[in-house]
């Protein structure tokens, strides 16, 4: 890898082991049995941008277990820098159970009692790394309890004094916090630090309180230090919000399988073009275009399972936004 930060887009956060039924459709309970999946918002996002051409490097910690090592080398593989990842010999490699249930509701059952993510500490970081980033992507999760915590914050220090865009995707898991006030209280607690910030739209109705994407909603969460705001809307696409502009990007009509990873899909796409022309947030045409493909980037990773064997390289996204 080389030595130059430039274009350089590093993910922080966890990386875990989702295990889904090998049945869709059935509660957690009712399940006959479950494949094991690697996942991990963060993680997802870093090897999105690496299958698109981009550099991209992974900030966590794992057990020093079977899947930790499993998750490394799947990080490796995938041509992510692993230089940031350390290994926990007292902590297992988080679990998550995920299912989607016939009422088309995703349930979550989580095994961090703590995990090796959760206790990474700040003196642990490779501050170098970070120091190089053009772009630094994290999400919320980390912020759940110490020492994790002060390992983002100080993570998030650093890659701001270093002069990189900061990058926000909260990726609200409920269960995973003592109650849903103190959820909001922390996510939004690191509002005011990021440049660029994407919220699905189920996460905009959590923190503003109402069920709408209309533009007086997601102005309740516009902050003057912001460059960018996203909502996802799912399959419609998304909304963006700049100082002097805003719109809306359709989406692209696929046959969706599975919705896991798509909105990491989404952002390590967008995390991918900015870092490659950062002009792109104050021009709204060019904004346009790099939303148009991330969005076909979302589209790609709905119609397979699972979420990182499921994230586009650059021609199939390429063929998808070339082809409407």
């Amino acid at each position: 890898m080389a030595d130059s930060g430039e274009g350089l887009i590093v993910s922080f956060g966890e990386m875990l082991i989702d295990f889904v039924p090998t049945v869709s459709g059935v509660s957690l309970a009712e399940a006959p049995g479950f494949l094991k999946a690697p996942g991990g918002a963060p993680a997802n996002v870093a090897i999105a941008v690496a299958r698109l051409g981009g550099r991209a490097a992974f900030v966590g910690k794992l057990g020093d277990d079977e899947f930790g090592r499993m998750l490394a080398a799947i990080v490796r593989e995938n041509g992510v820098d692993d230089t940031g990842v350390t290994f926990d010999a007292g902590a297992r490699t988080a679990l998550a159970f995920v299912t989607l249930r016939a009422d088309g509701e995703r349930e979550f059952m989580f095994y961090r009692n703590p995990s090796a993510d959760m206790l990474l500490t700040a003196a642990e970081l490779n501050l170098d790394l970070i120091g190089k980033a053009a772009i630094f992507h994290y999400g919320s999760i980390s912020l759940i309890t110490e020492p994790c915590r002060s390992a983002h914050l100080k993570a998030m220090e650093v890659a701001k004094e270093a002069g990189a865009l900061l990058s926000y995707d909260p990726n609200l898991r409920l269960p995973l916090w003592t109650s849903p006030e103190e959820a909001r209280k922390q996510i939004l607690s690191i509002w005011d630090e990021a440049d660029i910030i994407k919220v699905s739209d189920v996460e905009l109705e959590f923190l503003t309180g109402h069920d709408s994407v209309e533009d007086d909603v997601v102005a309740q969460l516009w902050r003057p230090s912001l460059k960018l705001l996203l909502v996802t809307i799912g399959e419609k696409g998304c909304k963006y919000y700049t100082k002097d502009f805003h719109g809306a990007v359709a989406s692209f009509k696929v046959e969706q399988v599975d919705t896991t990873g798509a909105g990491d899909a989404f952002v390590g796409a967008l995390l991918r073009r900015i870092a490659e022309d950062p002009s792109a947030l104050q021009d709204e045409k060019k904004l346009r275009e790099v939303l148009r493909f991330a969005n076909a980037c979302g589209a790609i990773t709905t119609t397979k399972k699972g979420a990182i064997p499921s994230l586009p390289n650059v021609a199939e996204a390429t063929r998808l936004f070339e082809s409407a």
